[in-house]
């Protein structure tokens, strides 16, 4: 049973301002906040994807990445200034394992020959729109590389490779049933 003393509702971002992971305060609309709301969809939308897939390599491969996501969102919540207070943050290691996973989906699967429409599946369209979402986090990390907000080059090619992966993963679970633009299947 849940612990009657604690409640989600904290009202301390009644007045559009947060903490973040770091103790800083800031607007709910700073580009920082922005970015780890986006990394926050994508976790849940790897989640309803993961829920739907037929494939059992594909499910672990989406729980692995979310909880991966994690250690990447603690970086984006947390100022340049006290990076130091991080157990974890993404390093080239983890590029690698993305790197890798990427390799072995490339040799196990027969690539599509054009563009793809998704919706060949209901479960490769939910992992196509994390790929999106992902693509936006990339692009706000990029700025906030930009602003000097976010000094680890690492992680944006992470998040490079990680939207890699999920097209890759989308055509695994497809399957047979890649939809191309052309009509053809």
């Amino acid at each position: 049973m849940a612990d009657q003393n604690i409640s989600i509702v904290t009202r301390t971002g009644d007045e559009g301002r947060t903490r973040l992971f770091s103790g800083e305060e800031v607007d709910k609309d700073h580009p920082r906040t922005c970015a780890y709301g986006d990394l926050d969809e994508l976790v849940s939308l790897l989640g309803l994807a993961a829920a739907m897939v037929r494939n059992d390599s594909v499910q672990a491969r989406l729980r692995s990445l979310q909880r991966q996501l994690f250690v990447a969102g603690t970086e984006l919540a947390t100022s340049p200034a006290h990076q130091e207070k991080l157990a974890d943050r993404i390093d080239a290691s983890q590029v690698a394992r993305l790197d890798n996973a990427c390799a072995e989906l490339e040799a196990a699967i027969t690539m599509p020959n054009g563009f793809i429409l998704p919706g060949g599946t209901a479960a490769a369209a939910q992992i196509d729109h994390a790929r999106t979402v992902a693509r936006r986090l990339e692009r706000r990390v990029v700025g906030l590389m930009r602003d000097q907000e976010v000094s680890n080059q690492h992680l944006i090619v992470w998040l490079n490779r990680l939207s890699d992966l999920l097209w890759l993963l989308a055509r695994e679970e497809e399957g047979d049933q890649v939809r191309l633009k052309d009509g053809a299947t």
